[in-house]
């Protein structure tokens, strides 16, 4: 692991001392923070000059008639109006980068697969350039469905900075060390932690260390939200007060600078003359924030059976339809096996959901060998898929004492819909063709002998 110096240009509000550190806690709060005092008006957000010769602006994430319980919106007061960060944009391509739809008839998505983590390589790439999709699903034009990709970053964007106007970003680091430079605040993020950058919100990334190499589930539809916990009631899970938000930090540099925007699946590129980091004080409920997985308390079973995958649901993203969502994200993460006279990996099934799912580090229960930090494997829509031989056979003759799995960390992008694999994840990425055959040597035992188990 290799360390990049990066310069910290930014000047961050002052905060609370302690670990925490330049954030502030809970998922959808109302916050508020300033670098400098008396820059955030009180009482109004839109005062008829705003102190310092800031400018007051406000960002929408959602619609302006939203219900209350879901709307979202923050007001920034800046430097410059973000008309000024941009200017006229020309079309670029990233050949790596897809959108939904993304349907390639020459790759077949109807299947099992597997892979293996996507090697590191000797080219200078950033988190942006370094995105290399594999699975799309729904479509970006109509707001449903998500992508899933797979980054690479080796530099830090200087003087470059992004936003996606098609989506939200789900970040799960899996190496290295990230430093997201946003608007609203800075956000380091490691393994073993994610960060959510709202869809509008411009960005840089720094590595901090590298390579850095992680999961990106782009979410199209409508925003993560922590799932309810029905009879489970108000604790465990995920707990909002573990996510955390940037406190306030501004850049105030005159230098070229470019910005990307991602819009409907295609890229433009625009030439300004500034930092367009120029936020100086905010307040809202719309930010990017920072989760540490180490953090989920997950709940189970502590009599017999193993519950449905959704009890390790982190964050989901909303369907129109109740109970079905868009996205879920899914963490599967140390905990204690207590179940009596039960299978206690996950059993064989196939139902409505595509399933993606992606190792941080750790060994798997149910496929102990193959799924290796790194790797992710897709098993799509109704499509049959469970442990193979091994675990199996491990866990229907296990003595079944409380055990614990440790030294375990995985995690599941779900979706309603069908994930298209790119010609990217067929062709170019480390395919394991051998993957289906896990199940091969799974046995008929069936003898019909009656109480023969």
């Amino acid at each position: 692991m290799t360390t990049q110096k990066v310069p910290t240009r930014m000047q961050m509000a002052p905060s609370l001392a302690g670990p925490n550190a330049g954030y502030m806690p809970g998922f959808g709060n109302d916050y508020e923070t300033e670098v400098l005092p008396d820059a955030l008006p009180q009482g109004m957000n839109s005062p008829q000059k705003c102190n310092y010769g800031l400018y007051g602006e406000q960002l929408s994430g959602t619609a302006f008639t939203a219900p209350a319980h879901q709307n979202e919106r923050t007001w920034c007061y800046r430097i410059r109006p973000s008309v000024k960060h941009s200017h006229r944009y020309t079309k670029i391509d990233m050949p790596f980068w897809k959108s939904a739809p993304n349907v390639d008839p020459d790759v077949t998505s109807l299947g099992q697969y597997r892979w293996d983590p996507l090697p590191h390589t000797d080219e200078k790439l950033t988190f942006v350039s370094g995105m290399r999709t594999m699975t799309t699903a729904g479509d970006v034009n109509t707001q449903v469905g998500m992508a899933t990709h797979i980054y690479l970053a080796t530099e830090s964007m200087v003087d470059d900075y992004f936003f996606s106007a098609d989506s939200e970003l789900l970040v799960v680091p899996q190496e290295g060390v990230l430093r997201f430079s946003t608007e609203l605040g800075i956000i380091d993020i490691e393994p073993k932690e994610i960060a959510i950058i709202p869809r509008g919100l411009l960005f840089r990334v720094e590595v901090l260390e590298g390579p850095a190499r992680g999961f990106v589930c782009e979410n199209y539809g409508q925003k993560f939200e922590l799932p309810g916990r029905g009879p489970i009631g108000a604790n465990c899970m995920a707990n909002p007060r573990d996510f955390k938000a940037p406190v306030a930090a501004y850049e105030d540099r005159e230098v070229p600078s470019t910005v990307t925007v991602k819009w409907c699946g295609q890229f433009h590129k625009t030439e300004i003359g500034q930092s367009p980091l120029d936020v100086v004080a905010w307040h809202g409920n719309y930010a990017p924030v920072k989760y540490d997985l180490r953090t989920y308390c997950p709940v189970g079973a502590i009599l017999f059976d193993h519950p449905d995958p959704s009890i390790f649901t982190v964050l989901t993203a909303p369907s129109g339809q109740p109970g079905t969502a868009n996205i879920d994200f899914v963490l599967f993460r140390e905990r204690w096996m207590v179940a009596e006279d039960t299978f206690r990996p996950p059993w064989y099934h196939k139902n409505i959901m595509s399933e993606l799912m992606g190792n941080i580090y750790g060994q798997y229960d149910a496929k102990p060998k193959g799924f290796i930090p790194g790797g992710m494997s897709l098993h799509n829509m109704m499509l049959p898929h469970g442990p193979d031989k091994n675990a199996f056979e491990g866990a229907s003759n296990a003595d079944l004492q409380a055990e614990k799995l440790d030294n375990t960390m995985s995690f599941m992008f779900e979706t309603r819909f069908p994930q298209h694999l790119t010609a990217f994840a067929a062709d170019e990425a480390p395919l394991q063709d051998d993957y289906i055959d896990c199940w091969s040597d799974i046995e008929k035992k069936f003898d019909g002998t009656p109480g023969k188990k």
